[in-house]
């Protein structure tokens, strides 16, 4: 490692390092269209990570095309201040001398200070090109300041808000097939407006609505379960995207 990693730094944003050797790692060489496309591909991870992690985490998108205005997506920046088109950090850069010298993509957690003052706890994600060549940054910052019970509450599902609990999963598509079909018979099964003759079909309609066919075979699992031909699963199947029993007899 070229360069430690101090707890306590400041994050700064008005300074590039003029360390040629952090410089040199970017290569001089124009990013290519898959570079951009690579790039473009994070930008919903940093809204993703946002919403599942909460306001009180800074999520912050690098590209290394122009060091001068390299945050090209960012989730609550006024934790830092910083918003697109803002410049990387002489710590971003250390941080990438740093991981560029290792075989692993991922930083260790630091701490550093925000101008504000506050306390911040981050990891830096390299992101890499076809070549393994570090094109961009993610950097996620968690503002270790902010009051615990608002970050708790994060966590916590709104009452307007239903919480799914039937998830499966699985640890295997066969699995994931048999346990959304067996669970799927029962829901039915429980259903007393479904008569019984039309219980298959309503079955294969949940799991179609459910997306379940979009995996190879689970046509052949299906059939073998309900003990009916896989032609009639698509047949019920052509009917249901056809519009022709979009709710069956009951």
């Amino acid at each position: 490692m070229s360069t430690p990693l101090f707890s306590g730094e400041k994050i700064s944003g008005d300074k590039i390092s003029g360390d040629n050797s952090d410089i040199d790692l970017l290569e001089n060489q124009p990013f290519s269209e898959t570079d951009h496309e690579i790039l473009k591909s994070y930008e919903a991870a940093v809204d993703g990570l946002a919403m599942l992690i909460g306001g009180h985490c800074e999520i912050v998108l690098h590209s290394l095309e122009d060091l001068k205005c390299s945050a090209v997506r960012i989730a609550n920046g006024e934790h830092t201040g910083r918003q697109i088109g803002s410049p990387i950090t002489d710590l971003a850069l250390r941080m990438l001398h740093d991981i560029t010298d290792e075989d692993s993509s991922v930083s260790r957690a630091y701490f550093t200070r925000a101008k504000s003052g506050a306390l911040m706890k981050s990891v830096t994600i390299a992101i890499r090109n076809r070549q393994r060549r570090v094109i961009g940054l993610l950097c996620i910052n968690m503002n270790l300041d902010v009051p615990f019970s608002e970050i708790i509450q994060t966590f916590i599902p709104e009452k307007t808000h239903d919480v799914s609990s039937n998830v499966n999963f699985a640890s295997s598509v066969d699995d994931l097939v048999a346990q959304t079909l067996e669970f799927t018979i029962e829901e039915v099964n429980a259903d007393r407006n479904v008569s019984n003759n039309a219980k298959n079909r309503q079955v294969v309609l949940n799991l179609y609505e459910k997306g379940i066919f979009d995996i190879k075979d689970a046509i052949n699992q299906v059939a073998d379960r309900l003990n009916i031909s896989k032609h009639t699963v698509y047949l019920y199947i052509r009917q249901f995207k056809n519009g022709e029993c979009a709710h069956p007899e009951k």
